[in-house]
């Protein structure tokens, strides 16, 4: 594999039935990278990934993460959230700006992966 960039303005952007918005920055078979956007006042359906541990990486705004049987905590920029495969998460934007963060899991995200929970 050949070292690269990917610049942030050729990334294309997608809204999810999750309720957040998607922009993929890397992918290969061990990692996927990719940034979150979770408007104010938006909370995230909950869910977990198949055989797949994430990390997120909080870079902007202030939000409330619930992971398995976790309280649920108040995270900021700066902060790190690792959630193991297979444990149930939901993130809510409690500011007033946008909550972003990058999403790293490994193996790489797939749709095949992802599975949406009842509230």
């Amino acid at each position: 594999m050949e070292p690269r960039i990917i610049e942030a303005e050729t990334l294309n952007e997608y809204e999810t039935s999750e309720h957040c918005f998607i922009a993929e920055n890397w992918s290969s078979p061990k990692i996927s990278i990719a940034r979150a956007t979770v408007k104010p006042g938006v909370t995230t359906v909950p869910h977990h990934l198949k055989a797949t541990d994430e990390i997120y990486v909080i870079v902007q705004g202030e939000g409330k993460v619930k992971i398995g049987e976790l309280k649920p905590t108040k995270i900021r920029a700066g902060d790190t959230v690792f959630i193991p495969a297979d444990i149930s998460q939901q993130i809510a934007n409690i500011g007033k700006s946008d909550l972003i963060f990058y999403c790293i899991c490994t193996p790489r995200f797939t749709q095949d992966c992802y599975r949406t929970e009842a509230p």
